[in-house]
């Protein structure tokens, strides 16, 4: 992950005090932390790159069961033809936090050119680190291409000074995305 290259970083304001900015920067601190325990202790492959206001992180795993709500009710799916789960996060460049309520898209290229997706990835709730993600059916193991798009979040930001921020779409591509098909 990077540290270098941030966004401008956030400074006090009436909606954002020293104490607060600097909270909200220990979440983005510990996020990080989390992010590279995924990355390198649990996932087959994983990185992290900024793209102008954005960092923006990958990670690849196998296939694995999920709730999903069905009828006002959560019920365990297992994986069915899916071998890959890949996680997204999308975090902000000036403090690390998540940036939540995106529409994030990702698609899938093989080595010889053809597309699996894109696909919406939707934010999972995961016990210690949400994430944008879903499982996927690949050709097996091997290298890949991953391109991540999102549009800019609507939601409303708070305070004059640092709100007017993720107003840009962003795409980003992968190269050499390491796959280990299967399911967990």
């Amino acid at each position: 992950m990077t540290d270098q290259g941030r966004a401008a970083p956030l400074v006090p304001s009436e909606e954002g005090d020293k104490t607060g900015l600097e909270l909200g920067r220990a979440q983005g601190e510990a996020l990080s932390r989390t992010l590279r325990h995924m990355m390198d202790q649990i996932a087959h492959d994983g990185r992290e790159v900024q793209a102008g206001e954005y960092l923006v992180a990958y990670a690849v795993e196998e296939a694995e069961g999920m709730y999903v709500a069905r009828d006002g009710e959560l019920e365990w799916q297992e994986p069915r033809e899916e071998n890959a789960h890949i996680e997204v996060a999308v975090r902000d460049a000036a403090d690390g936090r998540l940036i939540p309520g995106l529409e994030v898209e990702a698609t899938v290229i093989s080595s010889d050119g053809a597309e699996i997706g894109p696909h919406r990835l939707p934010l999972l709730w995961h016990p210690y680190l949400y994430h944008y993600g879903r499982n996927w059916k690949l050709p097996g193991d091997g290298s890949y291409e991953l391109r991540i798009r999102f549009e800019p979040p609507v939601f409303p930001r708070h305070d004059k000074k640092n709100g007017r921020r993720f107003l840009k779409a962003c795409e980003v591509t992968f190269e050499n995305v390491k796959v280990k098909a299967g399911q967990d």
